[in-house]
């Protein structure tokens, strides 16, 4: 087993990185998933064997990382997900992919993060042979018996391996007959039984069981998770205005809002985009924080909305100014006129300096002035400076009030 070089072995030895590691360790993952990517592209079975020997050293060499900005996390979640695929598209015979998994098995175990939470979730997959998906199953059911009639409180990774494998062998009774065994629902097992009804084209009685599961209120049931299991049976039953209105715009609490956005057109493409945009602007009563998404997607009369609303970053702003100099330098001036007066009105942890609103004008100005919009700019900022001015920091406005002063008596 893995004769192979890899590179990425020498930076994921045993506590080979200290606290504050999260930085570095986050780009050898990404090096190491270009490089076990690049194998893929010729050697199939070679990137599988990449694949695995990256994941046992995984929580070996980064454990003493500070994870709890939630950056590692993210990371090292990236990195198991881009190559899933990969070690599911290894070919190797049935007994190869056993040795492998056993392998893989061994540091799921000695994990001590849950690094590997999603991925049991899909170990039936992982052994692509239903007859080797048949052994694991029968090897954790004995095991899973015991934790689900526990008098105690008790938790095995077996688990989630042991209903993967039920569900992927189609072995539903015997699935369900093992959840029955809990006496209270637990959504990241009781999902499997959700999804053996999708898969027996049950996807009625699916819905029905997973709103009965959120319906019961205990802290062990995520109703996020439920949420978007509800969601994406809907869509497949072509019921997408049902699903829009139920949980479309039920918004991550993570992530940006242009990957929120992109996410609900993606999942909803035969729905109106603009009338997404204002949707999620609407939901979320955060107009600023859309900015990027509406100027991204093309609607700039929203995009403009969302900068005069003042909540959006100042910085975020200026980026569009140059942007949009020369393809549409109304629109640059006006957002440059935004970020100046967004200055001037809102809080920054940062405190904003007398050369910060200097910088914005003159960044604004020069725009105005290459393009023949200097009266728009000069009277577009006086009539929305005047608006705000008892909402305006007094030392900065009397900077902004002297720049406006200079180019009149200029």
């Amino acid at each position: 087993m893995g004769k192979h070089n890899w590179a990425f072995k020498r930076h994921f030895r045993g506590e080979a990185y200290g606290w504050k590691g999260t930085a570095t360790a986050s780009k050898r993952m990404r090096e190491a998933v270009s490089e076990i990517k690049k194998i893929a592209r010729k050697d199939s079975s070679l990137a599988g064997e990449g694949v695995v020997e990256l994941f046992v050293r995984l929580y070996p060499a980064l454990m003493n990382i500070d994870g709890s900005s939630g950056a590692l996390g993210t990371a090292m979640n990236r990195t198991i997900d881009a190559l899933r695929p990969i070690l599911i598209q290894a070919d190797w015979n049935m007994n190869t992919r056993g040795r492998w998994l056993d392998k893989l098995y061994a540091a799921i175990q000695e994990d001590g993060w849950g690094t590997f939470d999603e991925l049991r979730d899909y170990w039936g997959e992982l052994c692509v042979y239903p007859d080797l998906a048949h052994l694991w199953a029968d090897r954790l059911i004995p095991t899973v018996k015991e934790v689900f009639t526990s008098v105690e409180y008790s938790f095995s990774v077996d688990t989630d391996l042991c209903l993967s494998c039920l569900l992927y062998t189609d072995r539903f009774d015997e699935l369900q007959d093992l959840l029955q065994l809990r006496d209270k629902p637990f959504w990241p097992y009781n999902k499997f039984w959700a999804m053996a009804l999708v898969k027996q084209d049950k996807r009625e009685e699916a819905l029905a069981y997973a709103e009965h599961i959120q319906s019961q209120s205990t802290t062990n049931n995520s109703e996020i998770e439920i949420d978007e299991f509800c969601e994406s049976v809907l869509i497949q039953i072509g019921r997408i205005d049902e699903a829009y209105e139920k949980y479309g715009l039920n918004l991550p609490p993570n992530g940006t809002y242009l990957n929120i956005y992109r996410g609900i057109c993606k999942k909803y493409s035969s729905l109106d985009k603009r009338k997404i945009l204002l949707d999620c602007i609407e939901k979320s009563g955060d107009q600023g924080k859309w900015f990027a998404s509406a100027k991204t997607a093309g609607f700039l009369d929203i995009a403009l909305q969302c900068a005069q609303s003042r909540q959006a970053q100042p910085s975020t702003l200026t980026r569009a100014v140059d942007e949009y100099a020369d393809t549409n330098p109304e629109f640059s001036v006006k957002v440059g006129i935004c970020a100046i007066l967004t200055l001037l009105t809102e809080s920054f942890y940062d405190p904003i300096q007398p050369v910060h609103v200097k910088m914005y004008y003159m960044h604004a100005r020069s725009v105005a002035r290459n393009h023949g919009l200097e009266t728009m700019f000069h009277s577009e900022l006086d009539v929305q400076f005047q608006e705000c001015f008892d909402l305006c920091d007094m030392e900065l406005r009397n900077v902004l009030s002297e720049l406006i002063q200079m180019e009149i008596t200029a």
